[in-house]
């Protein structure tokens, strides 16, 4: 609620003289509209691991902050990295991402980084014990699916994941193409 000031001005036989009476009233505002935040929008996706889902298959899906120097934010930032090859690797101290790529900020000169270093990921104590344990038990591995930045802040998607054999790619590959013909076929006969 906020106030709104109104004036009449009256004028008196006097000579130039004026009389300016002022009462407030109360005037109620709109309401806001409530905004709708959009994860999407705020997120910048800077490398991701295509073949992930092609060779693995992806049980568990968490979200890991990155510990990055400034020369790798600025590479990140231009889009120089690649994480194909790249896992989580668990030691004592943590999460590790291992073997991603993020070339070196040409005008970094003597403080680059190196390319393929170790980089600290940001997991809660109780999921990396989670993770940890079950990769060492049942021979799965942890690996990146994407580097992204959401709101100034490097993020990285990571995937608890089960390699896949051959035959479980080629029936994947079979059920995409039925699916694909089947969806194609219906198209085909809603424009007749």
């Amino acid at each position: 609620m906020g106030w709104l000031a109104v004036g009449q001005v009256s004028n008196v036989a006097a000579k130039n003289f004026c009389l300016f009476s002022v009462s407030w009233s109360a005037v109620t505002k709109p309401p806001k509209k409530p905004e709708k935040k959009s994860e999407k929008k705020d997120e910048k996706i800077v490398a991701q691991n295509r073949a992930a889902s092609f060779n693995y298959h992806l049980l568990e899906k968490h979200e890991a902050g990155l510990v990055l120097h400034g020369t790798e934010v600025k590479a990140l930032r231009e889009g120089k990295a690649n994480i194909r090859d790249a896992y989580v690797e668990f030691k004592s101290n943590g999460a590790w991402l291992v073997n991603a790529h993020i070339a070196q900020y040409m005008p970094g000169g003597p403080w680059n980084h190196e390319p393929l270093g170790s980089r600290k990921l940001l997991l809660h104590k109780n999921e990396i014990y989670k993770l940890a344990a079950r990769t060492q038990a049942k021979g799965l591995t942890v690996i990146p699916l994407r580097i992204y930045f959401r709101n100034g802040l490097a993020k990285c998607e990571i995937a608890l994941a089960q390699g896949k054999k051959q035959w479980d790619r080629r029936q994947d590959e079979r059920t995409k193409e039925a699916r694909r013909e089947a969806e194609e076929a219906m198209y085909r006969n809603r424009r007749r």
